[in-house]
């Protein structure tokens, strides 16, 4: 990495209540009254990478230099020993540019594209198995309690989606306790946010989890494997190359994590059970995420 953490890093975590992030719209609902509700908002960000324009992303607009820098590294397009110059992002042009200190032409690699199952259209480099392949990741251990604790804590914590639906959700975690927890419109989005936020501040991920509210596709795999974090939890389901691909990189994935229930599908070896399943309390409707019907 090019930063090294001199001081802890900012703690990011929701903030429902930052106007710039919801809007009110008038409707009728099933009974013919009218009502006002709050939905996000969805902004085009256009990402340059230093005089390539890269794509336009459709994201609710805040901390549009880790979307940036997270996007960029996840799609192999920035590696973490590159030297990252300046991050400039302009408000009124919606455009963000990375610059680094070394030529980047990306012009072939944009032609060569995969569309992934994530929502809100987002996009995989046909390289990048090749580039997960060559990663080992730690051997660290999931304990119970810190996935009850991780789990209970967000979901009782203010957010967007609680606030105004139709947002997804990732959160890196120390054990059991929310360190970064970001949200946008697509999951994607909201895992880079957190991709840049770890490079941007030196943070090591071996002994980290993230959470995701989404599902667990190949998509969210090969993210998870490339920010070097070997756990992964949601409260969502499946999908069977999602499974297939984290059995081969050996990294760590529990879905279905609603209340007192989890499945494990891969490293059910570095699983400790050290919770009394008596003392956890199932899940309240009230603070129900994605995936609470099902597996969307």
């Amino acid at each position: 990495m090019t930063t090294s953490a001199k001081s802890p890093p900012p703690r990011i975590l929701p903030d429902p209540l930052d106007p710039r992030l919801t809007q009110r719209v008038a409707g009728i609902d099933q009974t013919g009254a009218r009502v006002e509700i709050n939905v996000p908002v969805e902004r085009p960000l256009t990402l340059y990478l230093n005089a390539q324009e890269i794509v336009t992303m459709m994201t609710i607009g805040d901390y549009p230099d880790y979307l940036a820098l997270g996007y960029l590294l996840n799609q192999n397009m920035l590696k973490y020993d590159d030297v990252v110059t300046e991050v400039e992002y302009d408000d009124d042009l919606q455009v963000v540019v990375v610059r680094t200190a070394h030529h980047t032409n990306f012009e072939a690699k944009l032609k060569k594209r995969t569309q992934t199952s994530g929502c809100a259209q987002g996009t995989a480099f046909g390289d990048l198995m090749e580039a997960i392949e060559s990663i080992t990741l730690p051997k660290a251990e999931l304990k119970t309690s810190w996935l009850y604790q991780m789990t209970q804590t967000i979901n009782t914590m203010p957010s967007l989606y609680l606030e105004a639906g139709a947002i997804h959700g990732c959160v890196l975690c120390e054990q059991g306790t929310p360190i970064c927890y970001t949200e946008d419109v697509g999951r994607h989005n909201a895992v880079d946010k957190i991709a840049g936020w770890l490079y941007r501040h030196g943070v090591d991920p071996a002994d980290k989890i993230l959470y995701t509210t989404g599902r667990l596709t190949s998509e969210m795999v090969i993210k998870t494997v490339r920010m070097g974090i070997p756990i992964l939890v949601s409260r969502s389901g499946f999908t069977a190359w999602g499974v297939e691909l984290a059995r081969q990189v050996g990294l760590t994935l529990v879905g279905r994590a609603r209340g007192k229930r989890f499945i494990t599908l891969s490293g059910e070896e570095r699983m400790v059970y050290d919770q009394d399943l008596a003392y956890v309390e199932e899940e309240s409707a009230r603070h129900r995420r994605k995936g609470g019907r099902g597996d969307d």
